[in-house]
């Protein structure tokens, strides 16, 4: 429940609890605390037993978590009806991008050293991808960006 309050923050609000409700008192507001969250929870789970009884027998596997979206897409991608893991298994990435990097530079490699492209010249066989900006004439407007407007 409190899975992200760390050892300094509990103590911080047990120090604030003790200087609010006092030492005498604490005992008893502890418990009136836990005695409110014991019937919260109780009060929780015969709400669950009561949608189940109403759902009826083909929702018997109906579970509260499964309305989480994350619990939802995670148990349909375990499920090996579709067939998803034998996809996952046999996709990989790195094995795909070093395919994919090969025959970029095998392409570069085989351009003819001669070409009058500069950036393949200047770079020793390389395209330069980086973007340039176009300067525009002292007179020409920079083109209008219907977009950026």
């Amino acid at each position: 429940m409190f899975n992200d309050i760390g050892p300094l923050e509990l103590l911080t609000i047990i120090v604030l609890a003790v200087l609010v409700f006092g030492p005498d008192k604490l005992p008893k507001v502890i418990q009136d605390v836990m005695r409110t969250v014991r019937k919260i929870r109780e009060f929780s789970e015969s709400a669950k037993q009561d949608i189940r009884a109403e759902l009826g027998p083909e929702f018997k596997d109906f579970e509260f978590e499964d309305l989480n979206p994350k619990a939802f897409i995670r148990k349909q991608l375990d499920n090996d009806e579709l067939g998803l893991k034998e996809i996952r298994n046999g996709f990989d990435l790195k094995k795909e991008m070093a395919e994919v990097t090969d025959a970029v530079h095998s392409r570069d490699t085989d351009s003819s050293p001669s070409s009058s492209s500069p950036a393949s010249s200047s770079s020793g066989g390389r395209i330069d991808m980086t973007k340039k900006p176009e300067d525009p004439a002292k007179d020409e407007r920079p083109p209008f960006d219907a977009d950026a407007t």
